[in-house]
């Protein structure tokens, strides 16, 4: 079978844990970060990563067959 590749943007937004579960960061912490953005609440809400849908797992992990 021959190699796969990689998508390049999908290897540096994903990691998978040990379980094969799909680790994200979230979304919105790019801008408006002070004063009329978002809240400090907010901003610490989105410093913690989750783990993907179930729903987009196996189309993630296609993505990254060698991670």
């Amino acid at each position: 079978m021959p190699k796969l590749k990689t998508h390049s943007g999908a290897k540096k937004r994903f990691n998978l844990t040990k379980t094969g579960k799909v680790k994200r960061a979230h979304a919105y912490k790019s801008h408006l970060l002070n004063g009329h953005g978002k809240t400090t609440k907010i901003k610490r809400r989105l410093r913690q990563g989750t783990y993907a849908d179930a729903t987009n797992e196996s189309a993630i992990k296609r993505m990254i067959p060698y991670k």
